[in-house]
């Protein structure tokens, strides 16, 4: 009996994202790595940089039934399938599907932000789920700082674009 293909979070070595996505490529795994741009200021020049949108990790589908998932931990550039109980805990169902129709075709993630400072906003989750904030501005191309209102007055916030409502 064929079981469900499912989404897990892997955890990769520092820096080496790609390099693991690629060797579990080659293993016959399908991976998704979703990227972000930014722009960085180096020595009085700006420039763009592509990384890891979810920086040391990746996801990979798998249907624990039928697929060698022991393997995913030995690949070059993984330290380990995100677990519990020495099984893979797999990703709530939809969020690796919602987040891959927000990729273009280079596999960077980007969010139609349509915002004007002072909107009020929701924050999703993270560990400012659920308090209201305002927009002030964005922080790279998909970073967004958010004034939330703490102790005597607001205080800067930056958080991923895709965690607002």
């Amino acid at each position: 009996m064929k079981g469900e293909r499912r989404w897990f979070a892997v955890g990769t070595q520092p820096g080496r994202e790609t390099v693991a996505a690629i060797h579990l490529q080659r293993q016959g795994f399908t991976c998704f790595l979703p990227m972000h741009v930014r722009t960085v200021r180096h020595a009085g020049r700006l420039s763009t940089q592509r990384g890891s949108f979810f920086p040391g990790y990746l996801f990979v589908a798998l249907d624990l039934r039928t697929d060698r998932w022991r393997a995913v931990n030995g690949t070059v550039g993984v330290r380990h399938i995100v677990s519990a109980a020495d099984r893979p805990v797999p990703i709530a169902r939809g969020f690796v599907e919602k987040l891959q129709s927000t990729v273009d075709a280079s596999g960077v993630i980007r969010l139609d932000i349509r915002r004007q400072k002072g909107d009020k906003l929701t924050l999703q989750y993270g560990p400012f789920a659920g308090m209201v904030g305002e927009w002030d501005r964005m922080e790279g191309a998909q970073r967004v700082r958010v004034l939330l209102n703490f102790l005597n007055g607001p205080v800067p916030v930056v958080v991923e674009a895709g965690s607002l409502l």
